[in-house]
């Protein structure tokens, strides 16, 4: 067989003994494990065990800043039981263990992402050497998805890095950037990444010529308490306490990886083997699996930028605004090399957004994820300044400021004295719509809404509003600087509270409905974190201001008007009174500390004085989560009969990605497909009688629930 081997996915060179395979999918971004990839890397191993000149392997990606990215999905949905996937995951461990049993060492040379079936495809590896640059990244995010890692994962990573070290990794599918990778011993080095082939090369040699042997880090303690059996009880125990504490027994995939890992350390590498093919192929399967993975999907469509060619070239932005909205704002735009104006009524106070966003990039540097320099470079992109005429120049403006129409009225006439024609205008109201503030504008074409998610460094959504002017240049534009700033966007048409405001407002009045009638406020919390929620409803109220919220429920009043709608008027007597939450340190809940981010204390009963007193009735949890869920569901679909939405894969990626609508539930539109329209539509009439006419079924449900059918068409 010859030393080189070229297929569709790989090619090879031989270079004084060492053979450097290059993954490299044509016509794709990124490279995927898939039947045909898994077949070219069994091809190079059968060369490499055939041919007497291979004395070292080294795989490397001909991607830019990608290793590999995962399994690709859509070769899990095409398969019809679960005997297909066991095969495919048995075939994974077996070329791994062809991999490690090869005469001539291996090296993984990782730069970019590591993720899944990539990471996997590193453990069989002899050595792993990995490059500085903080887009090399790697986890296990099979977790996210329903799974669990199926090539190998549950059983070599533990083997390589230890249990305490491997169970975090494997539950929650967490990143682990390089400084971390090389202390806990899941990589061997690290290396600049223009210089990576060569070290691997380097390496692969020494290994070959026995002068080199890798170091890994070894806790002494951990591995001590890991060789008795009693304390990996303990530790199995923990994890899975943890994990059903975090995840409220909503997720079938934590406790069946617990399982495997488990079953591989007490009876062998082969009964592990053995345990997470079976877990895999009946995870697949799981209605929770079939709802994650249809947001992957969502999410992927919801990163594409379909109208880019429309798009005007921004390289220069300003945000208006330095409150903690518009220093994350700042923040996500010079990460991806904008060039950023923070203004505000003075250059204090623009400053400040400049000393958070240091402060941020700070605490990142600490944690390995991007180096000193990087950092040093992020921060030269942000000026602060005091005056609108340095904005002379922008290609786009941001508006962060107080949720008042006249306030933005008049921000967007200052702003359009100055910016050029062609300069695209947005504003990030979470409630106004876009039309009212643009009512007096020069050029409403340019005129659209960017509503972004607190914390903005961390909330991966941005909702675009397009108002009947705006062009679609304008909407293209902003489109592509949201997902530079490493956003998931979703457009939508303007209204009242457009798409995740009106639900979410109408979704968090009901929980103060409750409160009116009785209700015991930790009782619904626990109800909605036990649908799925990741906060309660209350929690939120103090997250994201009660004040905020009081403001919003007044503007959404005005418009949502009549029958159909019944507000508490309860958020603004508790806002008068000081309690706002978290920023007054007092509101729902008591908070400790100082910064943007106290630490939550005890349930601060006092709160029940706005809602008739202490007297509280105990509620049937399920009827709280169908009042409060339904309440957010049926706006949704309400949104997309109204023309709010475009479709309902935005209107899922919104809820989940913008409100943490629960993802195992697949957002508001799969959720309906799965329990059935009739069921919802019943039991939406159920608490219409009890409730009053809120509850009226969605048109769009009705005849869904008529027909048999369903919002995406492709449900079962």
């Amino acid at each position: 067989m010859p030393v080189t081997l070229n297929t569709d996915l790989l090619r090879t060179d031989l270079d004084d003994g060492v053979l450097t395979v290059w993954i490299d999918t044509p016509d794709a971004r990124v490279n995927t494990i898939d039947e045909t990839m898994i077949a070219a890397f069994e091809a190079v191993i059968d060369a490499a065990e055939t041919t007497s000149e291979v004395e070292a392997l080294v795989f490397i990606s001909g991607k830019d800043d990608t290793f590999i990215a995962g399994a690709d999905l859509d070769m899990l949905k095409a398969f019809e039981q679960p005997a297909d996937v066991r095969a495919l995951s048995r075939r994974a461990h077996a070329l791994l263990d062809r991999l490690q049993a090869l005469d001539a060492p291996s090296v993984a040379a990782v730069h970019g992402a590591a993720m899944g079936g990539g990471l996997e495809m590193t453990l069989g590896c002899t050595y792993r050497i990995a490059t500085t640059s903080s887009k090399t990244q790697m986890a296990f995010p099979e977790v996210k998805l329903g799974l669990l890692p199926g090539g190998g994962g549950t059983q070599y990573l533990p083997r390589l890095v230890g249990l305490q070290q491997s169970l975090p990794l494997l539950l929650t599918g967490k990143t682990t950037y390089p400084k971390k990778a090389k202390r806990i011993g899941l990589v061997d080095a690290l290396t600049h990444a223009p210089g990576l082939h060569q070290a691997a090369q380097k390496a692969a040699r020494q290994l070959a010529d026995g002068t080199l042997t890798p170091d890994r880090p070894s806790d002494w303690t951990d591995r001590l308490l890991e060789s008795n059996p009693l304390t990996r009880r303990g530790v199995y125990w923990k994890a899975g306490q943890d994990t059903k504490k975090e995840t409220r027994g909503n997720y079938p995939a934590p406790p069946r990886i617990i399982e495997c890992v488990k079953t591989g350390l007490e009876h062998g590498l082969e009964a592990g083997l053995d345990a997470e093919a079976t877990a895999f192929g009946e995870l697949v399967f799981t209605p929770e699996s079939k709802a994650l993975v249809s947001l992957f999907f969502a999410k992927r469509q919801a990163d594409t930028n379909d109208h880019a060619d429309d798009a005007r070239p921004v390289q220069r932005m300003a945000v208006l605004g330095a409150g903690l909205m518009g220093a994350g704002i700042a923040d996500v735009s010079a990460r991806d090399g904008l060039d950023v104006f923070v203004k505000d009524i003075d250059l204090k106070h623009a400053s400040a957004a400049r000393k958070h966003i240091y402060k941020t990039a700070s605490k990142r540097t600490k944690k390995g994820i991007i180096s000193s320099f990087e950092r040093d470079t992020l921060m030269e992109r942000i000026q602060p300044v005091g005056s609108y005429d340095a904005l002379a120049t922008a290609d786009l403006i941001i508006e962060a400021v107080p949720e008042s129409i006249n306030l933005k009225q008049s921000v967007l006439a200052d702003v359009e004295a100055v910016v050029s024609d062609e300069c695209v205008i947005a504003s990030n109201t979470s409630s106004i719509p876009i039309a009212d503030i643009a009512a007096n504008a020069e050029r409403p074409e340019r005129v659209l809404g960017m509503h972004y998610f607190s914390p903005v460094e961390k909330m991966p959504l941005l909702e675009i509003i397009a108002t009947e002017s705006t062009s679609k240049e304008a909407v293209a534009t902003a489109y592509e600087v949201g997902l530079r700033q490493g956003k998931s966007v979703i457009v939508v048409n303007d209204g009242p509270g457009f798409y995740t405001t009106r639900i979410l407002a109408l979704y968090m009045n009901e929980a103060l409905l409750l409160l009116d009638e009785g209700a015991d406020a930790l009782q619904v919390e626990t109800a909605m974190k036990d649908f799925g929620f990741p906060m309660g409803p209350y929690e939120l109220f103090d997250l994201v201001g009660i004040d905020v919220a009081a403001k919003i429920t007044e503007v959404m009043g005005r418009y949502l008007e009549g029958d159909r709608y019944r507000i508490s008027e309860a958020a603004s007597p508790v806002a008068e009174a000081g309690l706002h939450g978290q920023k007054t340190k007092r509101g729902f809940y008591t908070y400790e500390g100082s910064g943007s981010d106290p630490k939550r204390g005890d349930f601060n009963p006092g709160i029940y004085r706005f809602f008739g007193g202490s007297d509280r009735a105990d509620i049937d949890p399920k009827a709280v989560q169908q009042r409060l869920a339904l309440t957010m569901v049926n706006e949704a679909l309400r949104c997309l009969d109204e023309d709010i939405l475009r479709d309902p894969v935005d209107g899922d990626i919104g809820a989940v990605f913008g409100l943490g609508f629960p993802p195992f539930r697949g957002g508001p539109f799969r959720y309906v497909d799965a329990e059935g329209a009739g069921r919802i539509q019943q039991l939406l009439h159920r608490h219409m009688q009890e409730h009053g006419d809120r509850f009226t079924p969605a048109e769009s449900l009705v005849r869904h629930a008529q027909n048999g059918t369903t919002y995406h068409g492709d449900s079962a």
